[in-house]
């Protein structure tokens, strides 16, 4: 009885995977890579896009705001592990040592971030550095070794803002396997994770706006 009920089990496992392994890059994956973001807003040049021209893989992903730049620019200043955290599932991003404690209040002390300034993502992972900021516009993001830009924009929309987030990835793939887990792991936990973030901020920065606007972030 057990060895036919884990048979069955067994089946079942296979051929939903073996499902979304067919639906996935027909159907799901461009609405992964662009959750929430517009037609226009995949396809519009954003600060950023011309540090790495050619791209492996481009995901924009975005979120309406109720609440002026204002009120969002100070959670992206001060993102960060060991600052501000990623606003996302901080338990997760624990279990790979990454050291992040989502703030619910703005701290003053990461309000100006500098070009040029670094953060690394775990013990061994890839230092993220500065590349662009200008505030309550623009924060951009570059890894050292080159293969990762990460850039959010903010752009006015009616009495709100539009919060884009746009991934470059440059880093070739090593093997079949390798490229296989980047497409069927990685793009769907990216967008689980981002989604989180992108709401994580939706909600401080409209909280913030209710509670009385931040004095206008003046670049150092």
């Amino acid at each position: 009885m057990n060895r036919e009920r884990t048979r069955r089990t067994a089946g079942r496992l296979a051929r939903s995977a073996a499902t979304y392994a067919v639906a996935y890059p027909l159907m799901l994956r461009k609405r992964c890579l662009a959750w929430g973001a517009t037609r226009a807003e995949q396809v519009r040049e954003m600060p950023g896009d011309e540090l790495m021209p050619s791209a492996a893989l481009v995901s924009t992903r975005a979120v309406t705001i109720d609440a002026p730049a204002a009120a969002i620019w100070p959670w992206l200043a001060q993102m960060g592990p060991g600052r501000g955290g990623a606003y996302t599932y901080d338990w997760i991003e624990n279990l790979l040592g990454l050291d992040m404690h989502s703030a619910d209040t703005v701290l003053e002390q990461y309000q100006h971030p500098q070009v040029g300034d670094a953060q690394r993502l775990g013990e061994k992972g890839p230092v993220l550095r500065v590349a662009l900021v200008e505030p309550e516009r623009a924060l951009v993001l570059r890894s050292d070794d080159g293969a990762w830009v990460w850039a959010f924009g903010l752009y006015p929309d009616g009495g709100g803002t539009r919060l884009v987030s746009r991934n470059r990835i440059s880093q070739p793939h090593s093997n079949a396997v390798t490229k296989l887990l980047s497409v069927y792991v990685m793009e769907p936990g990216s967008l689980i994770m981002e989604r989180k973030m992108l709401r994580g901020v939706k909600a401080r920065a409209e909280r913030l706006a209710r509670a009385g606007l931040p004095e206008p972030v003046a670049s150092r």
